[in-house]
């Protein structure tokens, strides 16, 4: 695999069905609210069509280290509710797979990420950096499960008072403030 080359499986397990993960994984624009430890800012540029294939989005992104990575996805397949795939471009490129699976009273969530960086200081340095760039990118997918169990938890609740009791999911490891509005990953 090139030195720019990046490869990571996460697999998550959630309480709830296809359809309800399917729902709020393809709810780009909520992202910041419930995975605000990963999702500084997410703007829908174009809408796309049923399931959101089509769909072009805007992200501000950083995970437990100290930058930030402005990229867009667009949605190229959907086989809701059991999954779909991006398309990635900007700061890197490559292709996201959601796939979702059934397992009882619980839903098997597995995310395929494959992405190659174009930033040279990134690439020049990815022999020694990609350890660390894959730590960071396992935290930034365990705060997405914990963040996602909440959101399930949060829909299900049947009062106000029952979500008032349900905490808030992990916050980002800096206040957004923290980072100028137009930051991006090193060059």
């Amino acid at each position: 695999m090139p030195s720019s080359d990046y490869y990571f499986i996460s697999r998550w397990r959630v309480e709830g069905t296809c359809a309800e993960v399917a729902d709020i994984i393809g709810d780009a624009e909520s992202l910041p609210r419930w995975w605000p430890s990963v999702y500084l800012d997410v703007q829908v540029l174009e809408p796309g069509g049923e399931h959101g294939v089509g769909k072009l989005v805007s992200l501000w992104t950083k995970g437990w280290l100290p930058y930030t990575l402005r990229w867009q996805f667009r949605v190229t397949e959907s086989q809701h509710p059991y999954g779909s795939t991006i398309q990635a471009l900007g700061d890197f490129d490559g292709r996201g797979v959601w796939t979702f699976t059934q397992a009882g009273p619980f839903v098997v969530v597995t995310y395929d990420w494959r992405i190659r960086t174009h930033k040279r200081l990134l690439n020049a340095l990815s022999l020694l950096l990609k350890p660390i760039f894959a730590a960071n990118h396992r935290w930034a997918m365990a705060r997405g499960e914990a963040s996602l169990k909440l959101e399930l938890l949060r829909r299900r609740a049947r009062t106000d008072a029952d979500r008032a009791r349900i905490p808030p999911p992990p916050p980002a490891t800096f206040p957004h403030n923290h980072y100028p509005r137009h930051s991006s990953s090193q060059s």
